[in-house]
């Protein structure tokens, strides 16, 4: 008797809803690196809970999270904080920045050069009508997207690795930058420049720009900082 065999269907995966962990830990990273919470705002479990309608379990498991991601600071006998950053640790921060983001710079257009212009172009054109449309969160999001393509295309997850670690900081910053036209303006021409220095394969020259842009940037955190400072 033949014995006739029957093909198993692939199993569905399921989508697993996000946790109250996760949605909680979205949220306030959200409003952290939008700029909505500012730098050393403390940080309510109570109020967190009753906004976001959830229980003060999840909130604290999600301060936790957000702690081990340097965007929250939890001290003891005092609460919960948005980290805060001094002057010489924006600079120090600035440093680690410009050395893992060159280094990434210079792997990705030894690897991955015809990819990256690719991207680099797409992000770059999206920036462009986000300074025209005035549309500085969207702005923002893609400055983010540019730099970080420079770490998926080096090639080295250990080193995209390294620059997850701060990035969620380094975003927090921006928020305090890209709400000024003039700068977001600025700061297109550096992206752009640096995208037809790299597709130019001009290396030298695209290791100095990305170099300057960056500690512009540092500059402009600074004196936003000082102009916060005074008012």
């Amino acid at each position: 008797m033949e014995t006739t065999e029957r093909m198993a269907e692939p199993l569905r995966v399921l989508q697993r809803p996000k946790s109250l962990t996760t949605l909680a830990t979205d949220e306030i990273r959200g409003r952290i690196v939008r700029g909505e919470l500012g730098l050393g705002a403390p940080l309510s479990e109570n109020a967190l809970a009753l906004e976001l309608g959830v229980s003060k379990t999840p909130i604290r498991e999600a301060l936790l999270q957000l702690k081990m991601e340097g965007l929250v600071s939890i001290q003891p006998q005092r609460g919960s904080f948005v980290f805060d950053m001094t002057v010489d640790e924006i600079r120090q921060l600035g440093e680690l920045r410009a050395t893992l983001e060159v280094t990434a710079l210079e792997r990705a257009m030894a690897r991955n050069r015809a990819a990256l212009v690719a991207e680099l172009g797409r992000v770059v054109d999206a920036m462009a009508e986000a300074v025209v449309d005035e549309d500085a969160g969207r702005y923002r999001i893609l400055d983010a997207n540019y730099h970080r393509a420079l770490f998926e295309h080096a090639g080295n997850r250990y080193l995209a690795d390294c620059y997850a670690g701060f990035a969620f900081r380094i975003q927090a910053l921006r928020a305090r930058l890209c709400s000024d036209p003039a700068l977001n303006a600025r700061s297109l021409v550096d992206h752009r420049r640096l995208r037809d220095l790299i597709a130019a394969g001009d290396d030298a020259a695209a290791h100095d720009l990305l170099v300057a842009h960056m500690g512009r940037t540092i500059g402009d955190y600074l004196d936003s900082m000082g102009a916060l400072a005074a008012e």
